[in-house]
């Protein structure tokens, strides 16, 4: 799952209104707009912790001489010296630290749901929100068939075709 910042708001919102709305959590109408602030802020923590580590990672390549075919690679070994989820691993991480808020919010009143059940309620929740980068992807390639795959021309007009069809989905 990639965390788009102009997806937290909807999925703060999501995950109190629905687990509020099926029992799970009871939540104050006076305090849902906190609640929500508290999951905003933890999936902005984790976006700025992201793109840190996405930084560190090119000042590390940079640094080593390391070629940047080895992104993936190398960002995925620095992501687990972090400790720091990526790919699917996001969605649960997300799911754990918004129960372990639930428990410690003043302003949830009170859980209700078992720590398994409110666990994947909270992660369907989640994944709800998550974006098909494959199909992001395909739809850019559609507006480039002119251009001939491999070429650097090709990779820069893909990088700006999906740039515009984030834009256009309101991902950025």
């Amino acid at each position: 799952m990639r965390l788009y910042r102009t997806k937290i708001p909807a999925i703060a919102k999501s995950v109190i209104e629905s687990l509020d709305a099926n029992g799970s959590i009871e939540v104050l109408a006076e305090n849902k707009a906190e609640a929500e602030k508290d999951l905003v802020s933890i999936m902005e923590e984790y976006l700025r912790r992201d793109y840190q580590l996405r930084d560190q990672v090119k000042e590390s390549m940079a640094a080593g001489g390391i070629s940047y075919d080895q992104y993936g690679k190398f960002r995925s070994r620095m992501a687990e010296e972090w400790n720091h989820p990526t790919g699917d691993g996001v969605a649960k991480y997300l799911a754990r630290q918004f129960i372990e808020n639930f428990m410690i919010s003043n302003f949830v009143e009170e859980v209700y749901a078992e720590d398994g059940v409110l666990w994947r309620r909270t992660l369907d929740l989640i994944l709800a929100h998550d974006v098909d980068e494959n199909a992001l992807r395909e739809e850019a390639k559609a507006a480039i068939k002119n251009i001939n795959e491999g070429t650097v021309d090709y990779e820069i007009a893909l990088q700006r075709s999906l740039r515009d069809v984030k834009k256009r989905r309101g991902l950025i």
